[in-house]
């Protein structure tokens, strides 16, 4: 099977747009369509319904999906250990949801680094069902969530309670003033949505919405303006007086976990990069 035909099956899914997709891979419209037209004609079944501005998967198309994003990652990770010069290295492949390199790992890679500095590390952001999938797949030797995925098909092992704190560019404000003043609601998961609609059943959509911590963050710094965010993240700035916690607004906690494969051949590896927060404040 062409590995590229797959690439582009998965990127052609992903925008819903072969023109896009051939701008993303740095490939003509043409060789795009192509690569799919060869891959349709090994499998003998459409998969894609092509009407305008409307590319969707077929029913085959969702199939493959899934075997397809299999065999590339697996392809890319065999490349890798394969091209690790120094025999002795250990190559480790680490995912996480985005907020979660801002808000906890980043020490934690220092801390890897600095400990073993036999093992390569491989670290990837995907959002959460591909990080199980990964998992589950064998493409991937340890992932952070929020969330327990709550599956038997892998080993799930709570790290950290990340405490998230409101935050505001404006000194002493109250839960009521500062969620009105240019305030941001931030996508910490699924449980953080649930609590926040507990405690703010009143609040009106926010203006902006976005999934990662640090776009909040840079903006309230540059505009101003109010958000939730990981404790570790603005800690520093509490300090500096370049933001300041809202008084009486509540605490919401997080839960982050780390999957791996049961019986893992890494497991004395896996074991290690945990510690690293048996060893830090909760």
């Amino acid at each position: 099977m062409d590995i590229d035909a797959l690439k582009t099956f998965i990127e052609v899914n992903r925008c819903r747009h072969f023109g896009q997709a051939a701008q993303n891979l740095y490939v003509s419209q043409s060789t795009v369509s192509a690569r799919i037209k060869l891959l349709e004609d090994r499998v003998g079944v459409p998969l894609f319904v092509r009407q305008r501005n409307n590319i969707q998967l077929t029913a085959a198309g969702e199939k493959l999906l899934r075997y397809a994003e299999s065999i590339v990652t697996t392809w890319i990770r065999a490349k890798q250990e394969i091209g690790v010069e120094d025999k002795n290295m250990i190559p480790f492949v680490v995912g996480a949801m985005p907020s979660l390199w801002d808000a906890v790992l980043g020490n934690w890679m220092s801390f890897m680094c600095s400990t073993m500095p036999d093992v390569k590390i491989n670290a990837e952001v995907h959002d959460s069902k591909i990080l199980s999938r990964r998992v589950l797949d064998g493409t991937m030797d340890l992932a952070f969530v929020f969330d327990n995925p709550q599956s038997l098909d892998f080993e799930c092992e709570e790290v950290v309670s990340m405490p998230l704190v409101m935050v505001s560019s404006v000194k002493n404000s109250t839960c009521d003033e500062a969620v009105k003043n240019n305030y941001i609601l931030v996508g910490w998961g699924t449980s953080f949505s649930v609590s926040h609609a507990r405690y703010f059943p009143e609040l009106p959509s926010p203006r902006i919405h976005v999934m990662l911590g640090r776009i909040a963050l840079d903006y309230i710094l540059a505009n101003g303006g109010t958000a939730y965010m990981a404790e570790p993240m603005v800690e520093e700035l509490i300090k500096n007086e370049r933001l300041f916690l809202v008084k009486n607004a509540p605490v919401i906690k997080r839960s982050v976990y780390a999957i791996y494969p049961h019986n893992s051949e890494k497991s004395d590896l896996i074991t290690h990069a945990n510690s690293y927060f048996l060893k830090s404040d909760k």
